[in-house]
């Protein structure tokens, strides 16, 4: 071969290969890093759930510093010797008493103008303070919430008062789970409810497998079927927090005697000031028309 010959010579063509495999390379460093990163989110929010379900904040005040002088305030040895807070006032002679149960957030002192109200119509008042929460000690949880509201029931009842059990938000679950194990409950009321913890997890982190994950899914959608006392749902079409949707639902899946009462343009935390208490009187009222107090 002459010189001539060597420098006008072209490199042989590349195989393909090569660049398919740098390519695949390539792909399982991003599918592994994708992987890597989706298990720590998933971890991450797996350890941390609770923090988001309970949302405990705030200074628990005295009744007093709330204009509550009728209400006193009791510390409650629940049956794993955890103390928790409960307000609790008698009440009208042959009045029920408003067994409450609060949100997610800030703490009972906070729902002192609902409480009012209440005392202002003679019903007494039995409300308690989760554990976790202020003033109370323990750790929330949905096992812990339900064995505790069935002992606060229990001595809510055993003053020989009819009880109505109420549930605010994530209360709903709560005082439904009472309610299908305590079926002499004068009346269930729930405000702006969820078919499930679980479920609304599921709709807010679609791409988890929250099912899997959930410490405390608080199905009360299993659970409303099973209650015997007559059930009051309200709920708003303008509740971001908690879809109005769950609260037709539960209605269509709970037995009768049942009321749902749907509040147009309300929010998730309106429907007290939007003719909730008024509501919760006349349901009970129909059910218990020889009671003093309607």
């Amino acid at each position: 071969m002459t010189a001539e010959d060597s420098n006008n010579s072209t490199p042989p063509a590349q195989d393909g290969t090569g660049t398919v495999r740098r390519v695949g390379r390539t792909v399982r460093k991003v599918l592994v890093a994708g992987a890597i990163a989706y298990g720590i989110v998933a971890g991450y929010m797996y350890l941390n759930q609770r923090n988001f379900v309970f949302v405990p904040t705030g200074e628990l005040e005295t009744p007093g510093a709330k204009g509550l002088e009728t209400v006193t305030v009791e510390t409650v040895s629940m049956q794993d010797g955890t103390n928790v807070t409960v307000w609790t006032s008698e009440g009208r002679e042959n009045t029920p008493t408003v067994l409450y149960f609060h949100g997610n957030s800030s703490n009972l002192s906070t729902r002192h103008k609902r409480f009012a109200q209440v005392l202002e119509s003679g019903f007494g008042l039995y409300a308690p303070s989760y554990r976790g929460y202020p003033g109370s000690e323990g750790t929330p949880s949905e096992a812990a919430f339900i064995q505790d509201a069935l002992e606060h029931f229990d001595r809510a009842s055993a003053t020989g008062r009819p009880v109505i059990l109420h549930g605010e938000s994530l209360g709903t679950g709560v005082a439904t789970a009472v309610a299908e194990q305590r079926p002499d409950a004068g009346l269930l009321v729930l405000e702006a409810p969820y078919t499930a913890l679980v479920d609304i997890a599921s709709e807010q982190y679609p791409w988890l497998p929250v099912s899997v994950l959930m410490k405390d899914p608080m199905p009360t959608r299993e659970r409303i079927r099973n209650v015997q006392s007559p059930i009051l749902i309200v709920h708003g079409t303008e509740d971001r927090v908690i879809p109005v949707a769950h609260g037709e639902r539960l209605y269509e899946l709970a037995p009768e005697p049942k009321t749902l009462k749907i509040v147009e343009g309300v929010s998730h935390s309106g429907l007290w000031g939007n003719g909730l208490w008024e509501a919760v009187q006349d349901a009970y009222c129909t059910s218990n028309a020889e009671m003093r107090a309607c």
